[in-house]
């Protein structure tokens, strides 16, 4: 039985010296050569991804999930629409916070945080978390987009739907980086993982999000160094794993670097690289079947 005191680790049957990583694919949804290269990731060394419900491929997404129920889906909780001529909407539609007046979400985090309520924030992630349930998606966690949603803004009501949805969340452990972004809320969230925790939300105690972060080429290299410098204990690596070509270089400029993500972790380049490093990795369903037997 799962509680608050064993590590996840342990609670999943790993030893405490085991690194264990969930190797998330983000941004599915958000254009269709991000769903085609989610699929690819993970057919490979990718264990689980999200989707990004306000985007134009979110229902491309979900009758792909549809004919793979086995697919390792959660909602990547968006409040941001960041590309310059690549837009969309809020779920809950036009007239609130959650607009920019050029048109569709704001592109940045500092400027939904400055603009957005938590009222808005709240309605429209429901509305996100609800329309993917309602498309038939066997959702298994939730996330964020950006990071907007862990803002001490909205926080608070990441982790209220996680506790009312019952699903896990991406929630780490403070470490030194996450310590100086946070400054002065730093101890709020220690407090609020520690609640968390206590309640039976399986928590991260490594969060790497160093993805794209590399000159196209070094892929390979730069994830190897990634997954290295793990811990023993419970890590979530980040990828972003899209099909290169005319749609993805017209709509980001690191289309080169999410094409090669695609490439390393759907051609069993990654997967040897976890073998050998004695990494096991693991989706979020597991997560959320551990939660379950704690709420």
């Amino acid at each position: 039985m799962y509680h608050a005191c064993m590590s996840v680790t342990q609670a999943l049957g790993y030893g405490p010296e085991e690194r264990v990583v969930v190797v998330h694919v983000d941004d599915i949804g958000m254009s269709e050569a991000a769903n085609d290269g989610a699929l690819q990731a993970l057919e490979g060394a990718a264990t689980c991804g999200s989707v990004m419900v306000p985007c134009p491929a979110f229902e491309a997404a979900a009758e792909l999930a549809g004919a793979q129920p086995d697919l390792d889906l959660g909602v990547h909780l968006t409040l941001n629409a960041e590309y310059e001529t690549y837009r969309w909407d809020p779920v809950i539609g036009p007239g609130n916070s959650l607009c920019a007046p050029y048109g569709g979400m704001w592109r940045s985090t500092d400027e939904t945080v400055e603009n957005a309520s938590v009222e808005d924030v709240e309605r429209e992630l429901r509305a996100q978390i609800d329309h993917a349930l309602e498309a038939g998606i066997d959702v298994t966690h939730l996330d964020s987009h950006m990071g907007t949603v862990a803002h001490p803004k909205f926080i608070d009501v990441y982790v209220k739907l996680g506790r009312e949805y019952r699903l896990p969340l991406m929630l780490p452990r403070i470490d030194p980086n996450l310590r100086k972004v946070l400054s002065e809320n730093a101890k709020r969230f220690i407090d609020l993982v520690g609640a968390a925790e206590a309640d039976g939300l399986p928590i991260f105690d490594q969060f790497n999000a160093d993805s794209l972060a590399f000159e196209p080429g070094t892929g390979l290299e730069h994830n190897r160094a990634r997954i290295a410098g793990l811990a023993s204990g419970i890590s979530y690596l980040m990828v972003h794993c899209a099909q290169g070509g005319d749609q993805l270089s017209s709509i980001t400029h690191d289309w080169r670097q999410r094409d090669e993500e695609r490439r390393i972790y759907s051609d069993g380049s990654m997967a040897m690289a976890f073998e050998a490093e004695n990494i096991q990795t693991i989706g979020m369903r597991p997560l959320r079947e551990l939660m379950w037997k704690r709420l």
